[in-house]
């Protein structure tokens, strides 16, 4: 009931008709080019150069993968008398258990044959074909949805799944649907599944077709699983995907979201991943060397801080704060007219170095002690006192001797 995509022109109660205007023609498949790939892969040969390769592919088209002559979508029989359209269920009648009345998917996709470019992939922020994750799709080159899997570069907003549809505020009471906006859930509960001693293995090997999995967790004894993706778009796709789907044997599986996990570890693993998400987007927006310093990769720059950073102290290490207002001010100081070539802090006290003696009667600093550490002044302050001259104050005569007279009097005679 939520799909915003139309269903194929064959899909009727009636019988297969077929539209003229979604009839797959010749002259529409041959406009649309063959799209290519590049990989590129650096090797190294037997002399020991690096060698660079580029490997372009053409990218297949998709193939229809139902017969839309003769494709027919049976209407399932109503077990109630009121359908409700927020619930997607029948109500009212006869009270029988609507797990016992599903019926298997009439299709399935299959992502190594199905798979392929179409209309949509000339268009940027396309959404995926929700009928070629079903395995119902029988446009294939022609249609205008993403026939292939969800990549990490798929970004959609966060108020519509990967096939674009409207997600709601809440969740069903029975966890199906599109789903919230309110939460990214990556996990599916899978239930109904056929219990034998290998059911993790068969878990992992129908649902890591959808994309990279994180974790799996199978109840052995309920037959109910619970499979988290990497990604959310992937989980959206594996959820349509897998819906009233079989896997090793002739169970109807029962797809639908999880609920939140009350476990604290859970918790706690879903914090450390929103934390390293932060981390990430950080990463992109800082420059590429401060980030290499801040995680200990840029051994020279480790090295100078080191040096740089005890401030002549034999032994002292700056702390982060005052090295950052260092490497501030050493900014600052260079992009000033006339400020020296090297902004930094005051030199270990060099003898022969002329850069530390200034003008004025605060030259003395530079040249009391030429062997031992100068200051603690940064290059910012000595760059602003560079110049700067202080004129001797006038000193006051002394008073003259005698009686204090009318001392601490108001009288302005006095």
């Amino acid at each position: 009931m939520a799909d915003v995509q139309s269903p194929p022109a064959a899909a009727t109660a009636s019988g297969p008709t077929l539209d003229p205007a979604d009839e797959p023609s010749a002259s529409s498949s041959n406009a649309l080019a063959p799209m290519t790939t590049e990989t590129t892969i650096i090797t190294t040969n037997a002399e020991g150069k690096k060698v660079k390769k580029i490997i372009r592919r053409k990218r297949r088209p998709a193939r229809p993968q139902v017969d839309a002559a003769t494709f027919k979508v049976e209407e399932a029989q109503p077990t109630g008398t009121i359908y409700n359209v927020w619930y997607n269920k029948w109500s009212g009648g006869d009270r029988e258990d609507k797990y016992m009345s599903q019926t298997a998917a009439p299709g399935r996709c299959v992502i190594a044959r199905d798979s392929g470019y179409t209309k949509a992939d000339r268009v940027s922020g396309s959404y995926f074909c929700l009928f070629f994750a079903k395995g119902t799709c029988p446009k294939g080159v022609d249609c205008e949805y993403l026939h292939r899997l969800p990549t990490v570069t798929d970004i959609f907003p966060s108020n519509v799944d990967c096939f674009g549809r409207d997600k709601f505020s809440d969740y069903r009471d029975d966890m199906g649907g599109v789903g919230s906006f309110q939460r990214q859930n990556r996990t599916l509960y899978v239930g109904r599944i056929h219990v034998t001693d290998d059911i993790e293995e068969i878990v992992a090997r129908h649902f890591q077709e959808w994309g990279q999995i994180d974790r799996i967790r199978v109840l052995t004894a309920r037959g109910v699983g619970f499979v988290t993706y990497m990604n959310e778009a992937n989980s959206q796709f594996a959820k349509e995907a897998m819906s009233d789907q079989s896997l090793d044997h002739n169970e109807i599986l029962n797809v639908r979201w999880a609920t939140v996990d009350p476990n604290p570890a859970a918790q706690k693993r879903e914090a450390r991943r929103v934390e390293e998400q932060a981390a990430e987007a950080i990463r992109k927006a800082l420059p590429a060397a401060y980030v290499a310093e801040i995680e200990g990769r840029d051994h020279e720059q480790k090295k100078r801080r080191k040096i740089e950073g005890s401030f002549g102290l034999q032994g002292y290490e700056a702390p982060d704060d005052v090295w950052a207002a260092k490497e501030k001010a050493g900014w600052e100081a260079s992009g000033q007219v006339g400020a020296p070539e090297r902004a930094g802090l005051l030199e270990a006290g060099d003898g022969n170095e002329e850069d530390n003696e200034y003008d004025g009667s605060f030259g003395s600093l530079a040249q009391q002690d030429n062997t031992a550490p100068t200051g603690i002044l940064s290059g910012s302050t000595l760059a602003a006192l560079k110049g700067y001259s202080a004129t001797a104050a006038p000193k006051r005569a002394a008073p003259s001797s005698g009686p204090l007279v009318g001392y601490g009097s108001d009288d302005d005679s006095d």
